[in-house]
């Protein structure tokens, strides 16, 4: 039985003696008086009243759509039409945050979730990236391989915001505003399409379930550490009407669920005769194939943008090579230019390097893996050499390459 206090007379907070103008309220351990208590209750009012300040006083760099596919150029290379779709959409995703502290509204705006389809390597997370640096607003990027439905072993989608919450240094009203980016969202999709499996799919529609309040815009208690809920751990309340989020997956086999819908399967025309790109099926993706693929309908509902990215080509994986401002060859440039070595690359040897990563069915991340080979060696000997000007030819670069492959091998068996 716990302890009593009410043989004090005093508040434990500012020490003041018990009056009849000043009464006491006792807990199991120490006593508060009626002046601190209403003190407390002020400060708490205070504070709540500068949270709601801030929310109203958002502010973010918006762009006009035209702007940030602009800036998105910069970064990435092609992607034209996921570039304006997604630009579009995140402009009226920003746009509507501020309509909404307009207190004389008298229209509801829905949030523009967006879904990225499109192969491993192609940009899909990059473009998110981009964006969220671009706004200045907190980012986070969460694998969804890793949730399972509430009660089960795994993560819960909580966890998510968890994330964002840190990206945001725990900053309420700034996570409120955020992108989320859920990538491998189609190894989410229930068992059997169409034809879920009786069993219990924990790691699939169980997810999708859990995802929709996420989505749909709702406060919810988010453990500030991570980790499993319990009943005695602090929650914090993040309100997810207005972080945009964006889901991604590679989809695969989609292309032969489109082309199912539109009968392009034997031949390249559909039933009104209209002629079908069978080489990018992924142009024609609808909300109809994810819910074919096993995504459930409530959820293809909350990603109502829906955009594809190509595959990439050699002339595109050359271009993401050299010209963007992070472009990997310039990276390596500058490394060994920060030691006073002059660093460049002939035609071939980067024609080498991108039809390795075509070969190899990698995409652009598989360039900074292919180059990492090429020059580790020249990175490890060169700052001590006493040549100041290096050129990576094809026979360099196919040497370096195969000899770090066959080592690989040698290591393996």
């Amino acid at each position: 039985m716990a302890k009593s206090t009410k043989n004090k007379n005093y508040c434990d907070f500012c020490g003041e003696q018990e009056t009849p103008q000043n009464q006491l309220i006792y807990g199991v351990s120490g006593a508060i008086c009626e002046n601190c208590i209403n003190l407390a209750h002020n400060i708490l009012n205070d504070r709540s009243a500068e949270r709601v300040k801030q929310n109203r006083n958002f502010k973010v760099k918006l762009l006009k759509p035209s702007e940030i596919k602009n800036k998105l150029d910069q970064y990435v290379i092609g992607q034209e039409e996921a570039k304006k779709v997604i630009s579009v959409a995140v402009y009226n995703h920003y746009k509507r945050i501020l309509y909404t502290q307009d207190v004389d509204k008298d229209v509801e705006i829905d949030k523009s979730n967006i879904i990225m389809i499109g192969e491993t390597g192609t940009g899909k997370t990059l473009i998110a990236k981009t964006i969220a640096k671009m706004l200045d607003v907190p980012f986070c990027i969460a694998d969804a391989t890793v949730f399972t439905q509430a009660g089960y072993v795994g993560e819960d989608v909580e966890s998510i915001l968890t994330r964002l919450l840190q990206a945001a240094d725990y900053d309420v009203a700034k996570a409120e505003r955020g992108i989320v980016f859920i990538d491998e969202i189609d190894k989410i999709s229930r068992k059997g399409g169409e034809n879920p499996s009786i069993t219990r799919d924990v790691s699939g529609e169980g997810v999708q379930q859990s995802l929709l309040k996420l989505l749909e815009g709702s406060k919810v208690n988010v453990p500030p550490e991570g980790g499993r809920k319990h009943p005695e751990q602090k929650f914090i309340v993040v309100d997810t009407q207005n972080i945009l989020f964006i889901g991604s997956g590679a989809f695969n086999s989609i292309d032969n669920i489109i082309a199912e819908r539109m009968n392009t399967k034997v031949i390249g025309y559909n039933t009104k005769n209209k002629e079908i790109d069978k080489a990018n099926m992924l142009q024609y993706v609808s909300a109809q194939d994810l819910k074919s693929f096993g995504l459930i309908p409530e959820l293809c509902g909350r990603f109502p943008v829906i955009t594809y990215l190509n595959s990439l080509d050699e002339e595109a994986l050359r271009k993401i090579l050299i010209e963007p401002k992070n472009a990997l060859i310039k990276q390596y440039i500058k490394l060994f230019e920060m030691d006073g070595i002059h660093l460049q690359f002939d035609d071939e040897a980067l024609n080498y390097i991108v039809r390795k990563a075509v070969e190899l069915k990698l995409g652009a991340r598989g360039l900074r893996s292919i180059i990492e080979k090429i020059m580790t060696n020249a990175m490890f000997e060169f700052p001590d050499s006493k040549k100041r000007t290096i050129t990576i030819d094809l026979k360099y670069a196919q040497t370096q390459f195969e000899h770090s492959i066959y080592r690989f091998l040698s290591n393996e068996s």
